[in-house]
C-alpha cells in the first residue's frame, strides 16, 4: 500500500519534520491510492476538504496540523484518522497499525469513528524530546531549522502552547548545529527566537549566544535570527539580547509581536506584556539600528473603535521612526478560547490608514 504525502507549499514545515520518519512516502500533488496524509492550517481547510469530498481514490485519508488538531471532531467528517499534536511518533504508528491491520484503539494521539460511528479520542501522548527527531532529510526538503517549540503564554488567539504545550522544549545546540551545515542562509523557526536555552520566560542570553557562536563557527555565511519564520517578545528584547545579534547575525530587522495598541486588549487576550513593554522594546531597537517588523491584530472580540485607533497611534509612530508593520485580522482558530468569538469590524480609519502605509511598502498583511 502506497503511503503518500499531500504535498504543497503551505505544509513544507511540518512534512519535512514528518517525511524522514515515514520511510518511502511519495510526495503528491492530487489524490492518489493507499494512504493520503494532509497537514494544514485554518485557513487552508476549506480548500483541503473540497478536495478529498471530490476524490476518486481508493484512499485512507489522514489529516495533521493545526486545523486538525483543534476541530478532531468536525475533521472526521472527511477524513478516516486525526493525528492530534505532535506526530512524530504518532503519525508513524497509525500507519504500521493500518497497514497490519490491527485495531488503531491503541495508538495514543489520534481521532477516529469506530464500526458504529461514534467519535473516538484516544489517550494524549507526552511531549516529543526534539533531539529524538531531525529537523529534515536533506535528500527530501528541507526547512528553516526548529529551535524551540511550546510556549509558556496562553495568548487565547493561539494554538502553539495548545498543540504543543505551555512547557517550552529546546533541540540541543548540537544537533542544531548538525543541520546547520546543510545550509549556508540560516533561519529559524521557535515561538521565540530569544527564549533559546530558558523556561521562555526568564531570559538566558548565555546560552542564546552560544548558539550563535556555534552557528557562526560553522562557517554559516548568514545567520537570521529572530526574523521571520519565528518573532520575539517585547520583553526579551534588551541591549544585551540585540547586541547578540547585530555582533552574530546578518539580519537588521527583528520580527516583534505587539498585537495590540491598547493594554486593555493585551491584559484580555492574556498577550502577558503591556504597551509600555511594546514601546520600550522598539526603542532599543531604533537605538541599535535593527528595524523592527511590528505584528499587530485587528478584530479582536470586544475591541471598541477607540482600541483600534490606539493601535494605529502606535503604528504610525512605528514607522515614523523607521519600522514596518504587518497586520491580519483576527481569525478564530479552532481548540483555542476565541475559537467560537464574534470578531469586530474594522474601522473605516483603520482600513485608510493602513491602506495608506502599505502603498508606501510601510505595511504588509491582510486587515479586512
Amino acid at each position: 500500500m502506497d503511503v503518500c504525502f499531500r504535498w504543497n507549499r503551505k505544509n513544507t514545515y511540518s512534512l519535512a519534520a514528518l517525511a524522514p520518519l515515514v520511510p518511502g512516502a511519495l510526495r503528491v500533488k492530487e489524490p492518489h491510492d493507499g494512504i493520503m496524509i494532509y497537514s494544514f492550517a485554518t485557513r487552508q481547510s476549506e480548500s483541503v476538504i473540497r478536495e478529498v469530498k471530490k476524490a476518486n481514490t481508493n484512499s485512507i485519508f489522514i489529516a495533521g496540523g493545526p486545523h486538525p488538531s483543534g476541530a478532531p471532531v468536525e475533521t472526521l467528517d472527511h477524513f478516516d484518522y486525526v493525528v492530534i499534536g505532535e506526530g512524530e511518533d504518532t503519525l508513524p504508528e497509525l500507519i504500521n497499525t493500518i497497514i497490519s491491520g490491527k485495531d488503531v484503539c491503541g495508538v495514543r494521539g489520534i481521532a477516529y469513528k469506530d464500526k458504529n460511528g461514534r467519535t473516538i479520542i484516544t489517550d494524549k501522548r507526552e511531549p516529543v524530546d526534539l533531539d529524538n527527531y531531525p529537523c529534515f532529510d536533506p535528500d527530501i526538503v528541507r526547512a528553516p531549522l526548529e529551535i524551540s517549540r511550546g510556549c509558556p503564554f496562553r495568548c487565547r488567539y493561539c494554538q502553539t502552547p495548545r498543540i504543543f504545550g505551555n512547557k517550552i522544549r529546546h533541540r540541543s545546540m548540537d544537533r542544531i548545529v548538525h543541520f546547520s551545515r546543510y545550509y549556508r542562509d540560516l533561519r529559524f523557526t521557535s515561538s521565540n527566537a530569544l527564549a533559546y536555552g530558558s523556561d521562555g520566560i526568564h531570559p538566558r542570553f548565555d546560552k542564546v549566544e552560544k548558539l550563535l557562536s556555534a552557528l557562526k563557527d560553522t562557517g554559516a555565511r548568514n545567520i537570521f535570527f529572530g526574523t521571520f519564520p519565528s518573532e520575539v517578545r517585547p520583553e526579551f528584547v534588551t541591549d544585551e539580547s540585540l547586541e547578540l545579534i547585530t555582533k552574530y547575525c546578518t539580519n537588521t530587522k527583528v520580527s516583534l509581536g505587539a498585537q495590540s495598541g491598547s493594554d486593555r486588549i493585551l491584559r484580555k487576550i492574556l498577550r502577558g506584556h503591556t504597551v509600555d513593554d511594546v514601546v520600550r522594546s522598539l526603542e532599543l531597537c531604533f537605538d541599535h539600528g535593527i528595524t523592527p517588523v511590528v505584528d499587530f491584530m485587528v478584530g479582536f472580540p470586544g475591541e471598541t473603535e477607540e482600541e483600534q485607533e490606539m493601535s494605529l497611534e502606535l503604528i504610525q509612530w512605528i514607522c515614523k521612526k523607521g519600522g514596518n508593520i504587518h497586520s491580519h485580522y483576527l481569525t478564530p482558530l479552532p481548540g483555542t478560547p476565541f475559537a467560537d468569538v464574534e470578531t469586530t469590524p474594522v474601522s473605516k480609519r483603520f482600513k485608510k490608514v493602513m491602506g495608506k502605509l502599505a502603498l508606501t511598502g510601510k505595511a504588509t498583511g491582510s486587515w479586512e
